[in-house]
């Protein structure tokens, strides 16, 4: 079927399907920066919680998927390599790094999921209520973040301009191919 303007169809086939990349790549960031820093270290904890939370907005879009037949982004293998590694050189750096990384993409789904929900208005219930209930917790991660140093990372302007950038580009691609 082809989309006509109206059709809700294909920008919510879109949205779910940019969404699960953006939460998949969530927790390849978190993976590789526990990788680095292991369960001892003091953000450990911190993290890996968020880790928990983002794991389950993917399970979430990954049922969706599954359940309204969207296709997933072809970029996934890059995005698991991409999202890994970002997260692994981040908590390289240091934990205050590590933590810019996530004020930095956090601060990038903030407004995505805004501009979503405006857009979806009140045509998809379940969508823009799981969508609501997961920009609040991107939210709390970005506060847990600056509270815990992300502001005095090295370079922070620059590094999180480029994550920020990157979370951008991602989102653009991931909806499309």
């Amino acid at each position: 079927m082809t989309w006509k303007p109206g059709d809700r169809r294909e920008p919510v086939a879109s949205m779910i399907r940019v969404d699960q990349a953006g939460e998949y790549g969530a927790t390849r960031i978190y993976a590789g920066q526990l990788a680095i820093m292991g369960d001892r270290h003091p953000m450990a904890r911190e993290i890996a919680g968020m880790a928990e939370q983002e794991a389950v907005h993917r399970a979430f879009f990954d049922a969706a998927i599954h359940r309204r037949r969207v296709r997933p982004t072809l970029l996934q293998p890059f995005w698991n390599v991409a999202g890994y590694a970002l997260g692994a050189v981040t908590a390289a750096i240091g934990p205050e790094a590590a933590m810019a990384c996530t004020a930095a993409v956090e601060t990038e789904i903030d407004r995505h999921y805004e501009d979503q929900l405006v857009e979806l208005g009140d045509d998809d219930a379940e969508l823009s209520t799981a969508v609501r209930r997961f920009q609040a917790e991107e939210l709390e991660h970005k506060e847990t973040a600056l509270a815990h140093g992300a502001e005095r990372a090295p370079a922070y302007p620059l590094m999180s301009a480029a994550i920020r950038l990157g979370c951008r580009v991602a989102i653009a691609a991931s909806k499309h191919i």
